[in-house]
């Protein structure tokens, strides 16, 4: 069976690219740039190579080429301006680009070319920042507008899984460790989302800090565990999903009285569910975080 999405209608190209249908339509008619092809029951739609053509439209658009000049460009060409304007600049919303395409096709060889090409310009954490914190915002909006299917979403972000697991594992074998404090990341119960929490464990690591990594889906209760090993613990969590709006409230409670009774003992959240509560009426031992990049600045402040 072929799972390749092939097939797609206009509102999966404008979610896609970001391109409005008014205007795919307008480049459609004026310059025919694009040829939709119709099913048997006569609906439009648009194929994978339209898809392509696209993205490299809207990226040579975006880099100054007015779609009446873009228009005139023989097909075959297009690419390989778009590959040369990448090299000189921009490279990162072209390598999301390639990245998207990579997904859709299930093609692991595009996605390593990608990041291997990436890796010659930037460090591991540049590409994420940069790169993989905006495409998986993107990811994420596609796959709520059905536009991808799950299995798009796991086969993407097991690949970036790996990159960060290999980067964490060289920064490992360094073994300094400069700190007293031990950081515990961890996500609650029922929360699966770990990329974000994987990559700030290895920002955590590549600085020098014992950092143990528990991931997924773990109760409160299992966290007084590590108190019996160690005195001045920051625990980490990361709240993308859960706890849900209505239930935070009773969770940070929760921890406060289970583990953070303890005098060296923190707690660093992020993520969106913390917009349902008031950050002003945290405990002061629960420190709060808009972005990783915020609180990896905070790491420097570790004694």
């Amino acid at each position: 069976m072929n799972n390749i999405k092939n097939k797609f209608s206009i509102k999966d190209l404008e979610n896609l690219t970001g391109i409005k249908a008014h205007t795919i339509r307008i480049w459609e008619k004026r310059y025919n740039l694009l040829q939709p092809k119709r099913t048997e029951t006569n609906i439009r739609y648009y194929d994978l190579a339209s898809f392509q053509k696209l993205l490299n439209v809207s990226y040579l658009n975006n880099n100054g080429y007015k779609i009446s000049k873009i228009a005139t460009i023989q097909e075959h060409k297009i690419p390989l301006l778009v590959r040369e304007i990448a090299a000189q600049n921009n490279i990162e919303s072209h390598a999301i680009n390639s990245f998207k395409l990579a997904m859709l096709n299930f093609d692991q060889i595009l996605f390593y070319n990608t990041y291997e090409s990436l890796l010659k310009e930037k460090s591991f954490d540049k590409v994420f920042y940069d790169v993989f914190i905006p495409l998986l915002t993107e990811i994420g909006l596609l796959w709520q507008t059905d536009t991808i299917t799950p299995a798009h979403e796991h086969f993407l972000t097991t690949l970036i899984r790996q990159k960060i697991l290999v980067n964490t594992e060289i920064a490992q074998s360094r073994k300094i460790n400069k700190s007293r404090k031990t950081f515990v990341l961890y996500l609650p119960d029922n929360e699966i989302h770990e990329l974000g929490l994987m990559f700030i464990n290895h920002e955590i690591v590549n600085r020098g800090y014992q950092s143990i990594f528990l991931g997924q889906s773990v109760p409160v209760e299992s966290l007084t565990d590590l108190l019996n090993y160690y005195d001045d613990i920051i625990y980490i969590s990361y709240f993308t999903v859960k706890p849900e709006k209505d239930d935070i409230d009773d969770y940070i409670k929760e921890f406060e009285s289970k583990i953070l009774k303890n005098d060296g003992t923190q707690f660093w959240i992020l993520g969106q569910m913390l917009n349902a509560i008031d950050l002003k009426q945290l405990p002061k031992k629960i420190k709060p975080f808009k972005s990783i990049e915020a609180l990896i600045s905070e790491l420097q402040h570790i004694k």
